[in-house]
């Protein structure tokens, strides 16, 4: 009798055992591998086909109502890079490393505006947006950052946008270590800095879940 009667009688009785394989990443594997990053390796550029591949997930997610306001501008390396880095503020809550160090900046930007006044459903709308572009960002092997100190009117300006700019999303090849820090919902929620990992705290589940 050969070894393998028994699986092939069971397929011919109940039919050939399919086995998924899983491709690509969880969810749970994306949502730790994506984190705020305010250093870049310049030496990985950015093309426009990789942001339109990030900006692309905007038309499938929800939207309030289904009024999809949001619009987007592609900044890539160069002169329109610099002119968002000039307009832009990162690392608020550790103002003195003045972030992003040198030679470590951003060089590709996706900047979001609204075709309404912001409004609670745009707000809505923007942080779908920007979380799922982050997460879309972080399957391509890329990292991302967003903005929302920024000089609005400047920005406007500079790129004779139609809209008013909502936030920035930056995008590149991170150059930063991470590591999450369980806490109590009492304890400090800033993050920090210690022998070049940059360490983020995040809130137990036990204290988010309301008794």
């Amino acid at each position: 009798m050969a070894d393998n009667y028994l699986e092939k009688r069971y397929d011919a009785v109940f039919g050939k055992k399919t086995v998924t394989k899983r491709v690509g990443h969880t969810l749970d594997e994306l949502l730790l591998k994506n984190r705020s990053t305010r250093g870049y390796n310049k030496s990985y550029v950015v093309s426009r086909n990789e942001l339109q591949q990030i900006v692309a997930v905007n038309t499938k997610i929800g939207s309030g109502c289904n009024r999809q306001v949001l619009r987007f501008r592609l900044v890539t390396q160069g002169e329109e890079a610099t002119k968002v880095l000039d307009n832009i503020k990162m690392g608020a809550a550790l103002p003195e490393l003045h972030l992003p160090f040198p030679g470590t900046e951003p060089e590709a930007f996706i900047i979001v505006c609204s075709t309404m006044e912001e409004n609670k459903l745009v707000d809505i709308d923007l942080g779908m947006s920007l979380q799922t572009m982050m997460l879309k960002a972080t399957e391509m092997g890329l990292s991302s950052l967003i903005i929302g100190a920024f000089n609005k009117s400047k920005l406007k300006e500079s790129f004779a946008l139609p809209y008013e700019p909502v936030a920035i999303l930056c995008v590149g090849k991170g150059a930063e270590k991470f590591e999450l820090v369980p806490i109590k919902e009492n304890e400090s929620h800033s993050y920090y800095r210690k022998n070049g990992i940059h360490y983020v705290p995040k809130v137990v589940l036990e204290d988010l879940i309301l008794s």
